[in-house]
């Protein structure tokens, strides 16, 4: 037999190098993606009506600053971390928190503020820009 006479075969595909490159790309999306959610804060507002406000004769009054120098309440400077005790020290009974945040305040820092806020009791809380 001569080497004419043979059929000639096609080599075939090899899906190697494309099971490879579709692992890897597999690999890049789910070391690239993230699968945590990112961090959420619950603000009660008045339309929702989840709690009664006090009346505002009765509610004391708390006036807090969010500056890029920090927090203060009624003019005084807190740490982050006695937020909430400096609010609670304000006297007993319903309080109105109202919370004025300068254009120099980061998001971040308005987050790490209502934090504590939210648990304070008998507390309302009004943002102002």
């Amino acid at each position: 037999m001569a080497l004419a006479e043979l059929p000639r075969r096609r080599p075939g595909l090899s899906m190697t190098s494309l099971i490879d490159v579709i692992f890897l790309l597999l690999l890049f999306f789910m070391l690239s993606s993230t699968f945590s959610r990112s961090g959420e804060i619950e603000i009660a507002t008045a339309a929702q009506g989840t709690a009664a406000a006090p009346p505002e004769s009765e509610a004391r009054l708390v006036f807090l600053r969010l500056g890029a120098d920090g927090i203060s309440v009624n003019g005084r400077p807190v740490a982050p971390e006695e937020l909430r005790a400096a609010v609670e020290d304000q006297g007993p009974g319903p309080r109105h928190l109202v919370l004025s945040v300068t254009e120099a305040a980061t998001a971040q820092a308005l987050a790490d503020a209502l934090l504590p806020l939210q648990t304070v009791a008998d507390a309302r809380l009004t943002v102002l820009e």
